[in-house]
Parts: structure tokens; C-alpha cells; sequence
């Protein structure tokens, strides 16, 4: 690349374009550089991505086996929960995905390990007790006995994890 005077005008030289360097000085505009989006697949259909329909739960740890689980000492697990009482995991909640080759949606495990990558596996019922401020077997107060019962949801035991 020549700079002539003040002009800083680009020519691409004859040793550039042979090294294939003639494009170095071509970025990409804000537009084309958008962010990736997170790439969730599906357990029993791998090649299919999955779509989220709602919001996060975030799951919430309370004992000292809870955070063993996932791998921390005994003492450290106790150091940690003295220090929180609640701890909420950031890179671990339920969340209902669409499958468009199963053709529904699902209560979903989701664990993010980086900022694109994560796991998906089915929600189990044991975890919806570690999401806080939901009661999978009431009903929301907020909506109205007609909307329940038009969106099929006028028995009480249908939970959501029951597909």
C-alpha cells in the first residue's frame, strides 16, 4: 500500500496482489460484523437447531450437595453457600425450545460452557424445584379463568414439564 502526502489514498502494488494481500486494507462494515447467535441443538435430533419460545429460569443452588454435584469440594461448597445463601447459576436454566423435527416444544436443561457453545438435555422434574418464584402446579394469578381455559390449561395438574 502506497500513502502519497496527506491523501491517504490505498494502491494495491504488484507485490500485494501476488501475495494475495489485496484485500488487507478491506474491513467489513458494522453491519456484516453482527454478533453469533447461540446454536442450541436438539438431544434426539443433533442435526436441527432448536429455537427458545420463552423466557430463562435460572436455577438457584441452596445446599452444600447441590454444588458438589457440579463438582466443588465439600468445604468449599460450604464456604461458598455461608457466603450466599442463594446462589443463582448464570450459565445453567430451564428454558421451553422448539424442535421443528419433533414438532413441538420442550422444558429444556440448558448449560452455556462458552459464550456460543452449550449443552441441551430435557428438564427433569427435580429441577424445577431449584428454579425460585415458580410453582410448576399453580396456576398464574395474573390471567384470567377464560384465557386459562381457552389455552387449555383449565386442570390444574397439568404441570410444566408435562408435555
Amino acid at each position: 500500500m502506497v500513502r502519497s502526502g496527506s491523501n491517504d489514498v490505498g494502491i494495491d502494488t504488484a507485490n500485494d496482489i501476488v501475495n494475495g494481500d489485496n484485500n488487507s486494507d478491506i474491513t467489513p462494515s458494522r453491519r456484516s460484523r453482527r454478533p453469533k447467535r447461540r446454536e442450541l441443538r436438539c438431544p434426539v435430533h443433533p442435526e436441527s437447531g432448536m429455537v427458545g419460545t420463552g423466557r430463562k429460569y435460572f436455577l438457584h443452588l441452596v445446599t452444600t450437595e447441590e454444588l458438589k454435584q457440579r463438582g466443588l469440594s465439600h468445604k468449599r461448597a460450604q464456604l461458598v453457600i455461608q457466603a450466599y445463601p442463594v446462589l443463582v447459576l448464570s450459565n445453567e436454566w430451564l428454558e421451553q425450545l422448539w424442535c421443528p423435527d419433533c414438532g413441538q416444544s420442550h422444558w429444556c436443561h440448558v448449560t452455556r460452557h462458552e459464550r456460543h457453545e452449550h449443552t441441551v438435555r430435557w428438564a427433569s422434574r427435580e429441577l424445577w424445584q431449584q428454579v425460585a418464584h415458580v410453582d410448576p402446579m399453580v396456576a398464574n394469578p395474573s390471567v384470567s379463568e377464560f384465557s386459562r381455559r381457552v389455552a387449555g390449561r383449565a386442570d390444574s395438574s397439568r404441570r410444566y414439564w408435562d408435555n
